[in-house]
């Protein structure tokens, strides 16, 4: 008597094409995104330098606006959260 062999059928690994497929996918989103980013310098512009408001008496407000724009080809980014210091008698 032989025995006969039963071949058993072999499934295609379709969880690792699957697998392989996202992380492909997540690689190319990645990179993408990666250059846009460091491709140049950011260089920061403000309009103005100095705020001159005179005399002001204490407790009353003062408003001003300061355009700030980004002059270089890179994006701008802060590190820090923006600060203005307040000069008393320049």
């Amino acid at each position: 008597m032989s025995k006969k062999h039963k071949r058993q059928k072999q499934n295609f690994p379709w969880a690792l094409v699957v697998l392989g497929g996202i992380l492909l996918i997540a690689a190319v989103f990645f990179f993408a995104n990666q250059g846009g980013e460091g491709g140049g310098t950011p260089s920061i512009a403000v309009d103005q330098q100095m705020i001159d408001f005179g005399d002001v008496k204490f407790n009353v407000e003062k408003t001003f606006a300061v355009k700030v724009t980004n002059t270089g080809d890179g994006t701008l980014r802060f590190t820090e959260d923006p600060y203005i210091e307040v000069l008393e008698g320049c």
